[in-house]
């Protein structure tokens, strides 16, 4: 990413400290980036002139994500978010990853500078954090506009990850059957059904998802509080497989993030560029949400790759499907006071 540490932001004066407006505001933002399952597992430290991102590791999700790879991704997108929100109140900032060994939770120290050396291409994309959602709804057909699928390989790219796109309907239809096959695997796993319920469950308020999120209202003839137990007890693989299996190939675009490497901070990397690249669509009117299924199955990532005429070598983080349709409401967030220290 172009405004990481450099000699010139170092030397720069940093703030004696950032007042308690500008700090809320600026975490209140960050906060707004997506997560798997809605998690939202992140920590903000402010002290004096920097604020340190943490990852909460109480929020990890160990069946479908044991080495915490998707969580810290959510990091990296919330990492990017306060990046746009200390750029448009005119902090500068110098971002240090992963400043210390002695604790492998703290990710990143933001450190806020008086001047403004870096951030002021990321203005645009203030207002889309707040209108950016999770849209799991079918799209139009209309495609994606080749100039727009340029834009949002570009941004993935500005954040030093690979990227790769599917359009054509045979590419798009291999990789639905992928998908769908994912699911499968999935949901055969009863640890991944009650760590999926309980991510649903009616009674949380702040975080996780709606029943409607998991993409099961057309399975379900529940009342709301029953969906949790449904998913918990049922193997419901098939039918969930064939929804999200007709989303992916009725869906106009299909984006993979990748890296070339495969450690934390390839991750973070990752969360940063998603995060981007979902700003900039929302700022095109398009919609946006998540198949990521063959990536959480170890043995049908590489697949996911070839498919998409990755190199061998090319670790895929995220699959995004893409187009023209409704937004679903936003997702609940929980308050500042449980995510700064």
């Amino acid at each position: 990413m172009p405004d990481k540490p450099n000699d010139a932001a170092a030397s720069a004066t940093p703030l004696d400290k950032l007042d308690d407006y500008a700090l809320r505001y600026a975490v209140r933002h960050a906060t707004l980036a997506p997560s798997s399952h809605n998690s939202q597992p992140w920590r903000f430290v402010p002290a004096h002139d920097r604020i340190l991102l943490c990852a909460d590791r109480l929020r990890a999700l160990p069946v479908v994500d044991p080495f915490d790879r998707e969580l810290i991704i959510s990091c990296g997108a919330a990492l990017f978010n306060l990046r746009v929100a200390l750029a448009s109140l005119g902090i500068g900032y110098a971002i240090t990853l992963f400043p210390t060994s002695l604790d492998p939770d703290v990710l990143a120290d933001v450190r806020l500078l008086r001047e403004r050396p870096v951030g002021a291409d990321l203005v645009p994309l203030l207002n889309a954090i707040s209108l950016r959602v999770t849209t799991r709804r079918p799209f139009s057909p209309a495609p994606v506009s080749a100039a727009v699928e340029h834009e949002l390989i570009e941004a993935a790219r500005t954040e030093g990850v690979d990227v790769a796109c599917a359009t054509e309907a045979a590419k798009r239809e291999a990789i639905a059957d992928l998908i769908a096959q994912a699911d499968r695997r999935q949901f055969a796993d009863p640890r991944f059904r009650r760590e999926l319920a309980k991510w649903i469950h009616p009674r949380r308020t702040g975080d996780g998802m709606p029943a409607y999120a998991a993409g099961l209202a057309p399975l379900l003839d529940f009342a709301a509080p029953l969906v949790a137990s449904a998913i918990r007890t049922f193997d419901m693989g098939g039918g969930v497989a064939a929804t999200h299996r007709e989303l992916a190939a009725g869906s106009p675009l299909l984006l993979c993030i990748a890296t070339s490497v495969d450690d934390a901070q390839a991750w973070l990397a990752a969360g940063e560029a998603l995060e981007r690249v979902l700003l900039v669509l929302t700022v095109h009117g398009l919609c946006a949400s998540y198949l990521n299924q063959p990536i959480e199955v170890a043995e049908l990532r590489s697949q996911l790759g070839t498919l998409l005429g990755m190199p061998e070598s090319a670790c895929p983080q995220l699959l995004l499907r893409i187009g023209h349709g409704t937004p679903d409401a936003p997702s609940p967030r929980r308050p500042l006071s449980e995510v700064v220290a």
